[in-house]
């Protein structure tokens, strides 16, 4: 653990190992297999980069994207690493030179997607090379209940029998208990020690809203807590993508598209401008996300619902990754419950999987409305017990009113049934109200005896109703026509042997400051110039190198270098985040700066 140390500190720049990383470093170097769960931006990577450094040979990285593994390893490469990627982008001279350090073992970590990892042609090389370990990134591909699942990865259980004596560290920041199972079943992780670190990002703050005007109200949102900021905005379609995308444009923000429907040259021309500009904001399907490792992404937005709680947590978990405040901000209306169940419906999955779909958006449609703690419930469904509220989400800055709508569930569910159960929202909203039209007339259902029932009530009152009453599971939504059927929980309420008490939906309001310890030193007003300089070298050298700023430095560095102001290169050494080769890259560039606002 020493060796470790030293290059934790020497190589990557930091003074200590922070959680369980010390203990999960020291039992892979010691060549003992680890199942590691760790939340985005908790430091998953050195848990496998720190071993392949100081044990013996190459370290195999499996990585489900080949998009990404250029910048993960040009961040290496920046910290002095030896490091390659092996995939279609490389010529066939630069594929061969990088197999041959492999077999010489003259390179400390190669990328490799799972798909050519399993070529009969790569598994002999590995045959023949002095492997040091197998890290699986993204563990939770395996498994067919996960929400990111990808066939490719199944085929990874081979390794531990090709290669027995090799350490392997799966690693996912997303695993439900069924999940977990299925990644210890699949890679053969039986005997392997389990390292699950809390999932709690208290530094992001959960916040949902009512769907209204959704283009205005993600407009006011960014203008009033993130104007200048990065950020990511998420869409179902891919039409709603390039809509928002352009909407934002038109209002002066820097936003881009990102969809499986874009050429791939454009998908990678804008993935690259988010990574290295500053305040880009992009908008995109599920198709963007994995493995990005911008740091400063100061917020993610749902325009949509998510398909579960493990797209939401791995979705919102890419802001905030330097452990400065974010907000994950989500709109949220009936609609999207109707149209999620109908795309698990209409989906080639076996039964079996779309009783999991479905119970999988029941979690995510009861998180959205929650009257408590939403953090305690979110760590709830990945079985971590938090007691105290976190006082960093909106049901705690804003906790919301409630009310006995117990006799108006009664009246709704009553009115869903006398009707035939193949109404949609709009209809029964309607009947209830006592709005007559010549459908109803003609179907008789102007005499029953709910008609008309709730006409004190106006319509936006009960739809919320109706909407919560989907969410919590006492009616559900058919799925080809949208009409709203009674679900057998409801029996206890309309028997009048159960209460419920519902929200009364708001408006959004502005949210207090984020309860968050503030661990970095403060930007003064007489501190922004410097800032600013700091952040323009950053930016120079990144474009010298042709890497996104982050590579350079962390926002969090240039913090620590703002306050400490150092004056040489000893102080500048001291600089959390500055390792020996970015001292000797950099500190020039840099002091430079200082000097000149001192």
């Amino acid at each position: 653990m020493s060796q470790a140390l030293s290059v934790l500190q020497s190589v990557f720049g930091y003074p200590s190992f922070r959680g369980q990383q010390a203990e999960i470093v020291d039992h892979v170097i010691d060549g003992g297999d680890a199942l590691v769960l760790m939340p985005t931006g908790g430091g998953k990577s050195l848990c496998y980069q720190i071993p392949a450094l100081v044990r013996d040979g190459v370290a195999i990285v499996v990585s489900p994207l080949i998009a990404l593994m250029s910048d993960q390893v040009a961040a290496l490469r920046e910290l002095g690493v030896s490091a390659a990627y092996l995939n279609s982008t490389l010529a066939l001279d630069e594929q061969q030179r990088i197999e041959a350090e492999l077999v010489n073992g003259t390179i400390d970590l190669v990328y490799v997607a799972p798909e050519r990892l399993l070529q009969p042609r790569m598994l002999a090389r590995l045959a023949n090379s002095p492997v040091s370990l197998f890290a699986i990134d993204e563990a939770h591909c395996v498994s067919q209940w996960g929400h990111d699942f990808r066939p490719e990865y199944r085929g990874l259980a081979r390794l531990a029998e090709t290669f027995p004596d090799v350490p392997r560290i799966a690693l996912t920041a997303t695993a439900d208990l069924r999940t977990r199972e299925e990644i210890i079943e699949q890679l053969g992780l039986a005997q392997a020690a389990h390292y699950v670190h809390s999932f709690d990002r208290p530094n992001i703050q959960y916040r949902v809203a009512e769907r209204g005007s959704a283009k205005q109200q993600l407009q006011d949102f960014i203008d009033r807590e993130h104007a200048r900021d990065a950020g990511i905005v998420y869409c179902l379609s891919r039409k709603k993508v390039e809509e928002t995308a352009d909407w934002l444009s038109n209002t002066g923000r820097e936003a881009l598209p990102y969809h499986a429907g874009l050429s791939p040259a454009l998908r990678a021309h804008n993935q690259a401008r988010f990574l290295r500009e500053e305040g880009v904001i992009m908008v995109a399907t599920v198709a963007f996300g994995m493995g990005i490792d911008k740091p400063d992404v100061r917020f993610v937005a749902h325009l949509d619902l998510p398909s579960s709680m493990e797209a939401y947590y791995q979705e919102t978990g890419r802001a905030g990754r330097d452990g400065e405040p974010a907000t994950a901000w989500m709109l949220y209306g009936l609609g999207d419950a109707v149209q999620r169940r109908r795309m698990i419906e209409q989906g080639n999955a076996p039964a079996e999987r779309k009783r999991v779909e479905h119970a999988k958006l029941d979690a995510i449609l009861a998180f959205c409305e929650l009257a408590t703690c939403r953090r305690i419930h979110l760590l709830a469904y990945f079985g971590e017990q938090r007691e105290a509220a976190c006082g960093n989400c909106d049901t705690c800055l804003n906790p919301p009113e409630t009310y006995n709508a117990t006799r108006y569930a009664r009246i709704a569910l009553s009115a869903i049934y006398r009707t035939g159960q193949r109404f949609g929202t709009g209809y029964i909203v309607d009947h209830l109200r006592g709005v007559h039209s010549e459908r109803a007339e003609s179907l008789g259902h102007n005499a029953l005896s709910t008609a008309g029932l709730g006409e004190e009530m106006a319509a936006k009152s009960w739809r919320s109703i109706l909407r919560q009453l989907v969410a919590l599971g006492y009616v559900r939504v058919e799925h080809a026509y949208g009409g709203l059927q009674l679900d057998g929980s409801c029996r206890e309420l309309l028997r009048g042997e159960e209460t419920l008490e519902l929200r009364i939906d708001r408006k959004a309001k502005k949210s207090r400051t984020p309860r968050v310890k503030k661990e970095l030193p403060p930007i003064e007003i007489e501190d922004e110039p410097l800032w600013e300089a700091l952040r323009a070298v950053r930016t120079e050298l990144a474009r010298e190198a042709d890497v996104p700023p982050y590579v350079i430095f962390h926002d969090a560095t240039l913090r620590h270098m703002l306050a400490a102001r150092p004056t040489d290169m000893a102080a500048f050494a001291e600089v959390p985040g500055v390792g020996e080769k970015k001292r000797e890259a950099y500190g020039k560039a840099f002091l430079d700066a200082i000097a000149e606002h001192a």
